[in-house]
């Protein structure tokens, strides 16, 4: 029996919030998980990442099997010992950075040949030997299937043709990944932003018997329109019992109205990458630390945070240490923010939890466009 069990503890329309308990601890939902890349989320160390408040963090395959080398990972006991990060771990499948990033890359049915773009070292990924990757060599507790991200813009010709070759890799990734106790998969929703495609992924990946459910191809150019309206006819089709993760997703305007439509799970690079290039997030969006106007400001960014990035710091030190390039300047900006993201999802239960999430989606919505 599966030892990852969702329990929904309230809603607020189709806005839910619970606990993901899994072998390594318990997931907060609605949850954001920090991206680190490389066994690390940039600029932070994995205690930082902890006081932050994150319950899970995830992992890229890609990056990993091409260095340090997933072989390598495994003699090495594995992505969390490895990091020290000792909560759960999310890994993507790498299908998606092996499109974007590698050089020379061939889709076939069996999966993707490709170079790496750091050595130009070839490789050959498929879902047997991602899952391998994944579950096995990092030790993944939630792994994702193998699968084509759909670019847009596509036509439905050529989203019915990516999404298809997305449930054959998956039903090939279900099977590999087997019946594990300790470790979940996830399989992922695609058809960009066809009604009739989605439909037909959702319901032949719920035959295939996932345990949880991503929804894939969102966040790759459609706009927050298209991006919201696909959520609205996609999210209803999942199973309620099950963990529904939007993937690479975003601000917080994209956050609470997904939530709002009851997706359960997000990740992003925000807010790390923002931190690295002198932006503070808020709910009005990121201000630029590298701006005169704060060059003198004795205000830290949030005196109430218990994060002591936020707290401790003023504006203008702030300002001085991204003008001076000094890496200071990234890691507590980073900090603050991903502090910021994991306050938000805090907010964000509470309010689901008491029936005010309206109010706190119109603040959101309102402090975005102010």
């Amino acid at each position: 029996m599966s030892k990852f069990i969702f329990d929904i503890n309230a809603s607020n329309g189709a806005a839910r919030t619970g606990v993901l308990h899994t072998p390594r601890g318990d997931i907060r939902t609605p949850a954001f998980m920090p991206v680190g890349t490389a066994a690390t989320v940039k600029a932070m160390t994995m205690d930082m990442v902890r006081d932050a408040g994150a319950d899970i963090i995830l992992g890229n395959t890609y990056h990993l099997m091409l260095r340090p080398g997933a072989e390598r990972m495994q003699r090495l006991g594995g992505l969390h010992k490895f990091s020290t990060w000792d909560g759960p771990i999310l890994t993507d499948s790498g299908g998606f950075q092996v499109f974007s990033l590698a050089a020379l890359a061939k889709k076939s049915e069996e999966g993707v040949a490709f170079q790496s773009h750091i050595d130009g070292s070839r490789y050959m990924l498929t879902p047997e030997r991602s899952i391998e990757i994944q579950a096995d060599l990092l030790g993944a507790d939630i792994s994702m299937q193998f699968d084509e991200c759909t670019p847009f813009p596509a036509t439905h010709d050529e989203a019915k043709a990516s999404m298809e070759l997305s449930l054959r890799w998956g039903e090939r990734s279900r099977t590999a990944f087997g019946k594990r106790e300790t470790q979940a998969l996830f399989g992922i929703v695609q058809g960009s932003t066809f009604e009739d495609l989605r439909e037909q992924s959702a319901t032949a990946l719920i035959q295939m018997g996932f345990d949880g459910y991503a929804v894939g191809g969102l966040a790759v150019g459609e706009g927050f329109d298209a991006m919201v309206r696909t959520l609205d006819f996609t999210v209803p089709m999942l199973p309620h019992e099950r963990p529904r993760y939007l993937m690479g997703v975003g601000r917080p305007i994209d956050i609470i109205e997904a939530v709002a439509r009851g997706i359960d799970m997000f990740d992003c690079v925000i807010p790390t990458r923002s931190g690295r290039h002198g932006q503070a997030w808020s709910d009005a969006g990121p201000v630029n630390l590298k701006k005169a106007c704060f060059a003198e400001d004795k205000e830290p960014l949030d005196a109430s945070s218990d994060c002591p990035a936020s707290r401790d710091y003023s504006r203008a030190y702030l300002h001085h240490l991204v003008r001076a390039n000094e890496y200071l300047g990234a890691i507590l900006l980073s900090w603050h923010n991903v502090a910021y993201y994991q306050n938000l999802m805090s907010r964000i239960r509470e309010a689901i939890a008491a029936g005010t999430l309206d109010t706190l989606r119109q603040h959101i919505v309102d402090a975005g466009r102010s």
